[in-house]
């Protein structure tokens, strides 16, 4: 069963569409959302919360209808809301118990539950101070626990790492993979850095102007290019050498960035380590040292580089 479907779901407001028709599934996993700001992602997923209504269309969310069963969608579904909410005269055990009632806890039950999400979001220590005092990483991490505290089934995650420095970015992502893969909670984060849902998600869907552009395993965007990248150690000016060697070998190399060698491959097996074979003769004959020889591999950039939704950061 998919935990997330939708059947031309579309949300228009006076001035702009922000959901356009949009036919999606995500299953069980880690999908990453992805789009420039005022893609849709936010919407989105405001509407499978049932806090936004849609124009048109349907929306169903662990089987229940969004449209018709709000309530009990929220009682099954963890939410991460992008912008800072959080009450500063609180301290975060106290929300995440009281969010935990809210999702029908009784309180020695929240209570329990509230000591044992802070302490796997690495609160324990300052789970007694109010929130004002928090970094925006604390706060972060604040949100993810109230989203985690009645053992929810989904969670949606509104840009986790909005804000973060690189250090607290890393934790965050290895907190969401941790959600994925140790709890078995299916997640949804949404994000407009691509580096980042390459790294922790399992499928990745692609809003673009409130369209799904593209859904598909991340692997499908990471697959081999058919070319072997090559790196050598030598004197200055050694990767080009290496690359007119090459040529004139009859091999149609190419410079990459970062003073790599690139070299298109087809065929087979046999024909692959054919090619292998010459470049590790040409770089001997040329007295190099051979530091690298792989394939190059896709990065989901690359993909909007190459002729994707171009608006999308392309930083990790």
């Amino acid at each position: 069963m998919h935990v997330i479907e939708t059947a031309g779901l579309t949300k228009r407001y006076p001035r702009v569409t922000a959901l356009d028709a949009l036919d999606l599934a995500v299953g069980d996993g880690i999908t990453g959302l992805v789009g420039a700001n005022g893609a849709g992602k936010s919407t989105l997923i405001k509407v499978l919360l049932g806090l936004v209504p849609a124009t048109h269309g349907t929306a169903r969310v662990l089987g229940h209808d969004v449209a018709t069963d709000g309530a009990a969608v929220r009682s099954l579904v963890g939410y991460m809301p992008e912008h800072d909410c959080l009450p500063p005269d609180v301290s975060a055990s106290d929300l995440v118990v009281h969010m935990g009632q809210m999702s029908g806890l009784p309180y020695a039950a929240a209570r329990e539950r509230a000591a044992d999400v802070l302490r796997h979001v690495g609160l324990a220590e300052e789970r007694y101070r109010p929130i004002g005092g928090y970094s925006t990483g604390m706060k972060q991490r604040a949100k993810l626990a109230q989203a985690l505290v009645h053992d929810p089934r989904l969670v949606l995650l509104d840009e986790p790492t909005n804000g973060l420095d690189p250090a607290a970015r890393d934790d965050m992502l290895a907190l969401v993979r941790r959600i994925g893969t140790d709890f078995g909670i299916a997640v949804l984060v949404s994000s407009h850095l691509l580096g980042e849902l390459e790294r922790v998600s399992d499928h990745v869907v692609v809003l673009d102007g409130g369209r799904l552009l593209r859904s598909s395993a991340t692997t499908d965007f990471l697959h081999a290019t058919g070319s072997l990248l090559v790196e050598v150690q030598g004197p200055a000016g050694s990767d080009r050498r290496l690359g007119q060697a090459l040529v004139d070998a009859g091999l149609p190399a190419r410079p990459a960035e970062g003073h790599l060698v690139e070299v298109p491959v087809a065929g087979d097996d046999a024909a692959r380590d054919a090619v292998r074979d010459r470049i590790r003769d040409t770089v001997v004959d040329l007295g190099l040292g051979l530091v690298r020889l792989q394939e190059r591999h896709h990065r989901i950039e690359d993909v909007f580089r190459d002729g994707g939704a171009g608006r999308v950061d392309q930083s990790a």
